[in-house]
């Protein structure tokens, strides 16, 4: 589904945002719709915007039905607590309209793509300005962003150790971390090196010992 967030205060009015959730709402019967905003007259304006919209909108019968089954309007006390219900939905599309616009895009982590300000909006992003609208839904954008190039690339890593101080270093490293897990395997993979390059008498199957014991 696609999914729509509003971040809201006064500086903006009930019909933009009404219009905005609904635009996205009629996508589907499963598309949540979200006004997050510290002012109940706006929420409250927003609601009754909604009930009319619904009744002239041609796309009513899926819009209502999302709005209904996915809809809300949360009422938050600051602008803090709007940033962090915001970051827990992480919705898909994100608006916001607010005093303070440029603040939530530095605070905001999680989202698929943010809208900024009154003149900006999600349809205008899908049809016209160009940004990439292959985005994260399901909560999703809390751990990964957009399509893009990268996600088409196949990457790989090598690594190489160079000197017997740092496979030395390294390993007496390793050979503690694995004991702790309880990997004597992993850690033999390490204690052998030390004892090779590194010359220390470590006994089978135990943690190398911290460089101030052997001091």
């Amino acid at each position: 589904p696609t999914e729509t967030m509003v971040i809201a205060d006064e500086t903006v009015d009930a019909e933009l945002c009404a219009t905005d959730l609904m635009g996205q709402a009629e996508h589907g019967y499963n598309s949540p719709a979200v006004l997050v905003t510290n002012s109940r007259k706006l929420a409250e304006g927003t609601l009754l915007e909604i009930d009319r919209i619904l009744k002239i909108l041609p796309t009513a019968a899926t819009a209502s039905v999302s709005w209904a089954d996915y809809g809300e309007v949360i009422l938050c006390d600051t602008y803090q607590e709007m940033l962090e219900v915001a970051n827990d939905i992480a919705s898909e599309h994100v608006q916001v309209m607010t005093d303070r616009d440029d603040w939530f895009l530095d605070k905001m982590t999680c989202y698929g793509a943010l809208f900024l300000g009154p003149r900006t909006n999600v349809s205008n992003g899908d049809k016209v300005i160009g940004t990439n609208h292959t985005l994260p839904t399901k909560k999703a954008g809390r751990y990964t962003g957009g399509l893009w190039v990268g996600k088409f690339l196949k990457t790989h890593s090598y690594q190489k150790v160079l000197t017997d101080a740092a496979a030395t270093m390294i390993g007496e490293y390793g050979s503690r971390l694995c004991m702790l897990e309880g990997f004597v395997g992993h850690a033999e993979q390490c204690n052998v090196r030390v004892r090779r390059y590194g010359g220390l008498n470590i006994p089978y199957g135990e943690s190398a010992p911290r460089r101030e014991a052997l001091e």
